[in-house]
């Protein structure tokens, strides 16, 4: 474990040119311009501050990647315990919402995914019916390894934030598609992709947006959510992103975002930008620090009661950190080598956590506390989510699993295979009122899993 020193860990930047206004200020007090040809880009930043001024709900929505605060677990009920051979009732298919393996991300009546098509990034709305309500091109996408969409959208009340796989952020307005800022990885911040291109769900606190560029200055920054501006940065470990999607932990005295960066899990004071701790991934040498060796740590990490649990099969595997109650440290309780999951999530549940094993490709649960095995199914690696006080398992070979547990325990009841699609089967399931939602490739798929 390494607890860096405060000094020189932060940088912070002011844009000369705008300043956020308090609430008592004219929404026109905020930025002075012109209204000229350069002056679009100001009146889409000051749309975005008058959601946020007149905004009646008072309450922030965030709808994100893997559900509520990102644990998988979707707070669904009344859902079928067992399916047909065939599976379940098909309500619908959208084909063409090009390649990539983002998954939708529900707000009310709509979701929201991204595809690939020719080159290009295209984020789409939909209604629940599968209906496109529109489109909007977002810049070029990853063409190299593994082409397509990688990056779940962030949608915060009225905008949305999304990022390609070359790393360009991107907030959007929800009601028509239209771009208010967008910020450029290798411009603005001299960052730099891993093997795979970027791959990351922005996480929102407050007015802040956090986004992980893996350059050496600008490694890990917060931007102003609805300007662009830069609040502050921290240098980390000047490494390269590593597929996450962060975490907040919010404490009564601090927030902290947790992420990966390719060697280091690191806890960041969310107001100040101060690297609080981190947690080195050890099982390559220095001198091996390549581009694709150890640094594929895609899976969001979990916390609960102070505990921190993450699983990277890349790095360390399956560890437990206990946090102190001020944020300020951590400390390692346990190691499990066995439970390498990188890619397909974990979800913890009561005092057991589930995941897939990637050496030996199964469905394995280890006890939280004591971190042991506590069972293991021999059905290949995937993506888990769960629902209902059940398991949803989409495998890497294109089933779609549902599986009781108990006390550690797991058993399969049914399954059936995804038909539909292109590519490979790593995208996340998502449930929605009723509703199993599946990508694959260039298809999404709606189930009807709702108990009549």
């Amino acid at each position: 474990m390494k607890i860096p020193e405060e000094k020189n860990q932060k940088q912070t930047f002011q844009d000369s040119t705008c300043t956020d206004p308090p609430v008592s200020f004219s929404i026109f007090q905020a930025c002075d311009f012109e209204l000229n040809e350069t002056s679009m880009r100001n009146i889409l930043i000051l749309s975005a501050l008058i959601i946020l001024l007149t905004s009646s709900s008072g309450t922030t929505r965030i709808y994100e990647w893997r559900g509520v605060d990102r644990t998988g677990i979707y707070k669904e009920s009344n859902l079928l315990k067992s399916w047909p051979a065939e599976g379940p009732k098909e309500l619908w298919s959208v084909g063409n919402i090009g390649n990539g393996f983002v998954s939708p991300v529900f707000a009310e009546e709509n979701f929201y995914i991204t595809g690939e098509i020719d080159s290009l990034e295209i984020l789409f709305n939909f209604s629940l019916k599968g209906e496109k309500q529109w489109q909007t091109t977002l810049g070029k996408e990853w063409m190299k390894t593994f082409p397509g969409s990688r990056s779940a959208p962030t949608v915060v009340d009225d905008l949305i934030y999304v990022g390609t796989g070359l790393g360009n952020l991107f907030c959007v307005n929800r009601a028509d598609g239209k771009i208010i800022w967008s910020k450029d990885l290798v411009i603005d911040f001299n960052g730099a992709l891993p093997l795979h291109g970027h791959s990351e769900s922005p996480v929102v606190d407050g007015e802040k947006i956090f986004w992980t560029t893996g350059g050496k200055d600008y490694n890990v920054v917060a931007l102003n959510r609805f300007t662009g501006r830069l609040i502050w940065s921290n240098k980390g470990f000047g490494e390269r992103s590593a597929y996450n999607s962060p975490k907040l932990i919010e404490l009564p005295s601090r927030k902290i975002l947790v992420t990966f960066s390719a060697y280091h899990l690191m806890g960041f004071d969310t107001k100040t930008g101060v690297l609080l701790w981190s947690h080195e991934q050890d099982n390559y040498p220095v001198d091996k620090r390549i581009p694709g060796n150890g640094d594929t740590h895609s899976n969001t990490i979990l916390y609960e009661k102070g505990s921190i649990y993450y699983t990277a099969g890349d790095g360390n595997c399956s560890v437990k950190l206990k946090l102190s109650d001020d944020g300020s440290k951590i400390t390692q309780v346990w190691r499990n080598k066995g439970f390498d999951s990188f890619m397909g999530g974990v979800v913890k549940i009561g005092d057991f956590i589930y995941g897939c094993g990637t050496a030996k490709p199964d469905l394995r649960a280890i006890n939280a506390t004591s971190g042991l095995l506590t069972d293991s199914l021999k059905i290949g690696s995937g993506a888990i989510i769960s629902a209902d006080n059940m398991l949803y398992y989409y495998t890497q070979k294109g089933d779609i699993m549902l599986l009781s547990f108990n006390q550690g325990k797991i058993q399969k009841v049914s399954s059936f295979r995804i038909k539909e699609g292109t590519l490979q089967h790593f995208s996340h399931p998502v449930i929605n009122k009723g509703v199993l939602y599946q990508r694959h490739g260039n298809t999404l798929i709606a189930f009807d899993i709702h108990k009549k």
